[in-house]
């Protein structure tokens, strides 16, 4: 892969369209990464031809300043935009979800979709976020290229995970007990 940065090391995290991969190799400006059978199996890394336009973003250092959202740079899915409009100063960008994603979402809370921290503007209907770009995004990254039909990874927000992990079993025990009377 291109890129700009110069100081890569090997075994480094990169975090390419969201999906974090480790490099193999680097020299001035590319890197090459690995990708397991794992990694091939829930995102669309396999899909990638040279020149593939891909967002890039480092691992966050201990003692950085986080400035956004926590994200991991572990794909929950591939999702499906379904609708791109022009709305006022920003592109309004709806994305069909995974089964099972929907409910770890929450408006205005986060997502990052193809490694794209964002918050969600709506859910226009059930399995679908919607997220509203701003021109500042739309000329940094590759989400201006989305059209209905594109596919993206998006990672759901790690305190959504988390809590539905935390709540599962008593939801289990509720589910199994309504089934009982």
């Amino acid at each position: 892969m291109r890129t700009s940065w110069t100081d890569l090391a090997d075994g480094e995290s990169i975090a390419c369209n969201g999906a974090c991969l480790t490099v193999r190799a680097s020299g001035p400006e590319w890197f090459t990464v690995a990708a397991v059978v794992t990694t091939l199996g829930r995102t669309t890394v396999d899909r990638w031809e040279v020149g593939t336009r891909l967002n890039l973003e480092r691992s966050l250092r201990i003692g950085d300043r986080l400035g956004g959202h926590l994200v991991q740079g572990h794909v929950d899915g591939v999702a499906t935009v379904v609708a791109v409009v022009r709305h006022e100063d920003a592109l309004l960008i709806d994305v069909a979800l995974p089964e099972g994603l929907a409910e770890l979402v929450v408006p205005h809370g986060s997502i990052a979709v193809d490694g794209v921290s964002l918050t969600v503007n709506a859910m226009p209907a059930p399995e679908v976020v919607q997220l509203s770009i701003i021109e500042y995004t739309l000329r940094r990254t590759t989400l201006g290229d989305l059209l209905p039909g594109s596919v993206v990874h998006v990672e759901m927000d790690v305190v959504g995970k988390y809590v539905r992990r935390l709540v599962d079993p008593y939801r289990l025990r509720r589910d199994a007990h309504a089934g009982q009377l």
